[in-house]
């Protein structure tokens, strides 16, 4: 999948000891998606966001989960995050919010986001138990809180009430792509940033 040609697109790598990440973002795509990471249930959360949010999106990630899937899945969070804000440029003409409700079964997830350049994260989801064929479900809080700041997302993530805990994340990942789809759209009214500063940083 070839991006590059792309209108607000963005490639981002990141090395260490620990982790090898490449992400390839396009904003303005249709939802094409190649994941691999070693982490499946991470592949599938991210072939969700892909596909509800309309985001064009490559990502191949290695890490040490060997010893533990944490590494792995902050740093995915921080690549994602440096690929929208990157793509996102200056933010000119952009609507900034964006905000989403959805359904899943038994569950219902709300997130809302402001590209504000301020990053900060809420994130009140309780789960019954934490673990999916052993992947602990509580690490995407730390990849919610990576992405939040290496994108500079002003990040709110509910989960109303639920009891599946698979059911749980995927709502969300699923209401964080309508979300950020609404909130990264550019819009024709919008002259300029929308700020009354005149940037978001």
């Amino acid at each position: 999948m070839n991006l590059a040609d792309k209108p607000r697109w963005a490639a981002v790598d990141r090395s260490t000891s620990e982790t090898t990440i490449r992400v390839e973002l396009g904003l303005d795509g249709t939802g094409q998606r190649r994941i691999a990471t070693p982490v499946p249930f991470v592949d599938h959360m991210l072939d969700a966001f892909a596909r509800h949010g309309l985001f064009d999106l490559v990502l191949d990630a290695k890490g040490d989960t060997h010893i533990d899937d944490h590494h792995t899945v902050e740093d995915i969070g921080m690549v994602l995050g440096s690929a929208f804000r990157e793509a996102l440029g200056d933010k000119a003409g952009i609507r900034r919010f964006g905000w989403a409700i959805v359904p899943l079964d038994e569950t219902l997830a709300e997130v809302v986001v402001d590209l504000s350049g301020r990053p900060f994260l809420v994130y009140n989801v309780t789960l019954s138990h934490r673990e999916v064929k052993g992947f602990d479900l509580g690490l995407f809080e730390d990849f919610f809180q990576a992405l939040a700041t290496q994108g500079g997302l002003n990040l709110h993530v509910n989960v109303r009430y639920g009891r599946n805990p698979h059911h749980m994340i995927e709502a969300v990942f699923k209401a964080f792509a309508k979300a950020m789809d609404q909130a990264t759209r550019q819009d024709d009214r919008v002259v300029g940033v929308p700020s009354t500063k005149g940037v978001l940083v």
